[in-house]
């Protein structure tokens, strides 16, 4: 593939149609189903996936068959099919992989942006969904358009938007049941759904952690009383809370302390760990907005991307029965709710560690208080296989062309629930997982933006992978 007819194909698409499409895409609140349970009867969710599926439509692209899928009940999802093309195996399939449902909106925007509101500075398209994930149908076909530009040849592709990832992607099992024989069998796997250590190369992530999530509620009264009158006769729902979070971790490291939400980590994931650790040296810690003073946890790089990569870790996200600081009565109130995200190793069953949990939190209770966890969110995790060299070597000339740098291999902190259905349902297949959440990009959080350069560039080097993929066994 030429790189210089490749690049300009991609950047003008994504300067005169990509940029302008998301623009509107961000200004659209289409949060996902966990985040609005009255996603149907908003709109929002069915607006983007509308928006997305006629700026698909209307791109040349040979060989290419489109429609929204619905099933009664669940989220929508884009199928795309693109008949293979020149010398391709007919057979041989690249299924390519993104979402298009939101976070929702997040506190502690900074002045003159907002989750629905899209705001270009320096590069950076500030907004909520354009980096995660909303990019990635774009990306996806810009791709292609650049493979067929040059007349290259490319095995049949199948790309899949869905709009549940954010809740968990409840849906996506029976969309992926109902169009088993639509997809067929893929020999390779691209997502570009994930992160990069920096904006300087492309970064291949080769593990992803699971997650438990759940809300914790301990009560201990059926109405607040005077907290005069009640305390030191009636247990704190709070500090009961307290003492259960004991059971989960180490108040004083953060160490989470049940065995069974560790597993081991495997000698290939240690050496690319301590290669990113040797590349990024403080940025690993630097790319967090710290208030001034605050220091990191562990004591070196190395231990911290294996505390964010390969071992659990404990996030409370959320909290109930707790009044506002200007609505706080003196009250010794009746219950407290906590969200829970245990973030799990790339091997360990979600499932289970739901269950596992449960068991723990709600076992012996202090003071006999009514505990309960409810599980919403159980996912696992997703470990790479070994990486085929051909795949290996059209990554690092991808990245060499696009960026001047080597690939870089890197294990990350979230969840992409459909990768570990992939790696059940295709075990031979290869995958390119990827994406733009580079440092600072804050998914899910305030002032996330998509870094538009670095996106551009890593359009092509998936387009290279896309052009190698059906020379690969020649």
């Amino acid at each position: 593939m030429d790189q210089q007819i490749a690049q300009k194909l991609i950047d003008d698409l994504w300067t005169d149609s990509i940029v302008p499409e998301l623009i509107e895409y961000i200004k659209i609140p289409a949060k996902s189903p966990h985040f609005d349970s009255d996603w149907a009867e908003h709109g929002y969710i069915e607006e983007a996936i509308v928006q997305i599926f006629s700026w698909c439509k209307a791109q040349d692209v040979r060989g290419m068959e489109l429609e929204i899928v619905r099933l009664e009940g669940r989220t929508p999802l884009i199928f795309m099919e693109i008949a293979a093309q020149g010398d391709a195996d007919p057979d041989d399939t690249i299924l390519m992989y993104g979402h298009m449902d939101k976070q929702p909106e997040m506190t502690g925007w900074a002045e003159g942006l907002g989750p629905w509101e899209p705001v270009i500075r320096d590069g950076k398209l500030y907004g909520r969904g354009g980096a995660d994930d909303g990019y990635s149908a774009f990306s996806s076909l810009a791709a292609i358009m650049a493979v067929q530009q040059q007349n290259l040849s490319h095995t049949r592709i199948v790309i899949i938007i869905e709009a549940c990832e954010e809740s968990g992607s409840y849906d996506l099992p029976f969309y992926i049941d109902h169009l088993r024989d639509r997809i067929g069998k893929p020999s390779l796997v691209v997502c570009l759904d994930s992160g990069a250590g920096n904006y300087e190369q492309l970064w291949l992530t080769v593990s992803l952690r699971g997650m438990a999530a759940g809300t914790l509620r301990v009560d201990v009264l059926t109405e607040g009383v005077h907290s005069g009158y009640a305390s030191g006769v009636v247990p704190s729902s709070f500090r009961i809370m307290q003492q259960l979070f004991d059971r989960l971790e180490d108040k004083e490291t953060g160490k989470v302390i049940p065995e069974y939400l560790y597993a081991p980590i495997p000698e290939q994931r240690l050496e690319q760990t301590k290669a990113m650790a040797e590349s990024l040296g403080d940025a690993v810690w630097q790319a967090y907005p710290f208030v001034a003073g605050v220091e990191p946890m562990a004591e070196n790089n190395v231990e911290r991307i294996l505390n964010r990569t390969w071992r659990p870790a404990l996030s409370y996200t959320g909290i109930d029965g707790i009044p506002a600081l200007a609505d706080a009565g003196n009250v010794l109130r009746p219950h407290t709710a906590m969200k829970l995200s245990m973030r799990l190793p790339a091997t360990i069953d979600g499932e289970a560690a739901s269950q596992a949990l449960k068991e723990t939190l709600e076992a012996n209770p202090p003071s006999n208080a009514k505990v309960s966890f409810e599980t919403d969110q159980a996912a696992s995790g997703w470990n790479a296989p070994e990486i085929a060299p051909w795949l290996h070597e059209s990554l690092e000339r991808g990245s060499q062309a696009s960026y001047g740098r080597s690939v870089m291999y890197m294990g990350e902190g979230g969840t992409i629930p459909f990768m570990a259905m992939l790696g059940d349902f295709f075990p031979e297949a290869q995958f390119m997982i990827t994406g733009v959440l580079g440092p600072q990009s804050n998914a899910h959080g305030p002032n996330e933006f998509l870094n538009i350069p670095f996106a551009m560039k890593l359009t092509t080097c998936v387009a290279h992978v896309i052009a190698d993929h059906c020379q690969r066994d020649l």
